[in-house]
């Protein structure tokens, strides 16, 4: 397969912003059609929970010194925080692209925001974030990675890994490809990676894969979905 034929050579920023704008700053427009009136958003937060809970004895801070922060990459109008993250982390901050996404958020998250659990709203993308150096105990990349070409998003992970504090952890919540193959979907111009790209791309990117699971519990038409635990190797 030339590189001109690689899935991930079809992304393209723009495309994906122009399709999420258009997109309503709901739960049910974050979620592609999946909102609150289906399983989807409280099937996937009890998912996160349980993977969280069992990687928590991996998960201690070197020592009290240290706040847990947690970052929600790709975080629309900030359902993971509000629902999932605000819960596990001390502070979060927040990487969304898209404008009204960030609009919506600020009304989401005020509550959390008065209470001090939300630090900075970064409104860009994750090509163009560079993470304060050892500032995260937990950096939370859910349904926004495909929007990376495979380069790029080793790049990202790099960064990322400057950005965590002494054991702390990356989690990637993505859709996988039933088969070994990629998938390029042009509607918002995003790949979907199969379960050995995603481990190809981790042991590129100096990351060290410590537990994965599966999603359960999600619409059967959905493409099955995969949280992995990471470290520096």
């Amino acid at each position: 397969m030339s590189i001109e034929e690689k899935p991930d050579s079809h992304i393209n920023y723009d495309d994906a912003i122009s399709y999420w704008t258009s997109t309503p700053a709901t739960v049910d427009g974050v979620l592609g059609g999946y909102g609150e009136e289906t399983v989807v958003p409280t099937m996937d937060v009890l998912g996160s929970q349980h993977f969280l809970r069992k990687l928590k004895s991996r998960m201690v801070p070197p020592s009290n010194e240290y706040k847990k922060y947690g970052a929600d990459i790709g975080a629309g109008i900030g359902r993971v925080t509000k629902n999932m993250l605000s819960k596990q982390c001390d502070i979060v901050d927040l990487v969304e692209p898209v404008e009204p996404f960030c609009k919506q958020m600020e009304e989401e998250l005020s509550d959390l925001k008065d209470q001090g659990k939300i630090g900075e709203i970064y409104p860009i993308g994750m090509q163009d974030w560079n993470p304060e150096e050892g500032k995260y105990w937990l950096i939370w990349c859910q349904w926004c990675v495909g929007h990376l070409p495979d380069e790029k998003l080793i790049e990202f992970f790099k960064r990322c890994i400057k950005g965590l504090q002494p054991n702390g952890t990356i989690i990637i919540k993505e859709n996988n490809t039933p088969s070994n193959e990629d998938d390029f979907d042009s509607t918002d111009s995003s790949v979907t990676r199969s379960d050995s790209k995603f481990k190809e791309l981790f042991e590129k990117s100096g990351l060290k894969l410590i537990a994965t699971d599966r999603q359960k519990g999600l619409p059967k038409e959905l493409y099955p979905v995969r949280m992995y635990a990471l470290k520096p190797q």
